[in-house]
C-alpha cells in the first residue's frame, strides 16, 4: 500500500483512510467480544455477578465489568491498589491475542476502581504542575504502574508542561519538568 499525504488528497487515499479506520474499530470491537467472551465465562467460574459493557477509547478495545447491585463481589476483582485488576486485564489481553493472533492494548474496568482512579490521578498531575511551576524546578511523584503514569503524563500535557518517566519498574515514576 502506498501512502498518501495530506497534500495529494486523492480521492483513493481519503477512501483508504476511511476503511482503514473501519477496519481498525472493526478489529478493536472484535476484541472487545473476545474480552467480553472470556470475562463472562471468568465470572460464571467464580459464581461472581455483573454486566459486561464494551466500548473502543482513544483506539483501544475498553471493557468493564460493572456492578449488578452490591458491587462488593467485585472488589475481589478489583484488589487492593488494582493488582488483581491489572492481572485481569493482561489474562483478557493474552485470551484476546490466543483468538485474534495481536497484541491487545485493551483496557479493563472493574466497578469503575480505574475511572475513579483517573479522576485522582488527572488532579495529582495537575497539582504537581502547579508545583513544578511555582517552584521552577521538576517534581517527582511517587512509583506508579504504567496506566498511572499514562494518565498523569496526559494531565501533565494538557496543562501545558512536560514530563518523564524515570526509573526501573517497579519503582518507575513520573517526573514535572517546569
Amino acid at each position: 500500500m502506498t501512502e498518501t499525504t495530506a497534500a495529494e488528497g486523492t480521492e483513493e487515499g481519503v477512501g483508504e483512510g476511511a476503511g482503514e479506520e473501519t477496519d481498525t474499530l472493526s478489529r478493536l470491537e472484535q476484541e472487545g467480544e473476545i474480552a467480553a467472551d472470556y470475562l463472562e465465562g471468568l465470572l460464571d467460574i467464580a459464581d461472581l455477578d455483573g454486566d459486561i459493557d464494551m466500548d473502543v477509547e482513544a483506539d483501544r478495545a475498553a471493557v468493564s465489568i460493572i456492578s449488578d447491585g452490591s458491587g462488593r463481589d467485585l472488589q475481589k476483582l478489583v484488589g487492593q491498589d488494582g493488582e488483581v485488576l491489572e492481572a485481569l486485564q493482561e489474562l483478557t489481553r493474552l485470551a484476546v491475542h490466543r483468538e485474534t493472533g495481536d497484541r491487545s492494548r485493551l483496557m479493563l474496568d472493574v466497578g469503575g476502581f480505574r475511572a475513579r482512579k483517573r479522576e485522582e490521578l488527572t488532579v495529582l498531575g495537575t497539582k504537581a504542575c502547579k508545583e513544578a511551576k511555582e517552584a521552577g524546578e521538576p517534581v517527582k511523584l511517587r512509583a506508579m504502574t504504567p496506566f498511572e503514569r499514562k494518565v498523569v503524563h496526559d494531565a501533565v500535557a494538557a496543562a501545558g508542561l512536560r514530563s518523564e518517566s524515570e526509573g526501573e519498574e517497579p519503582e518507575r515514576c513520573v517526573v514535572v519538568l517546569p
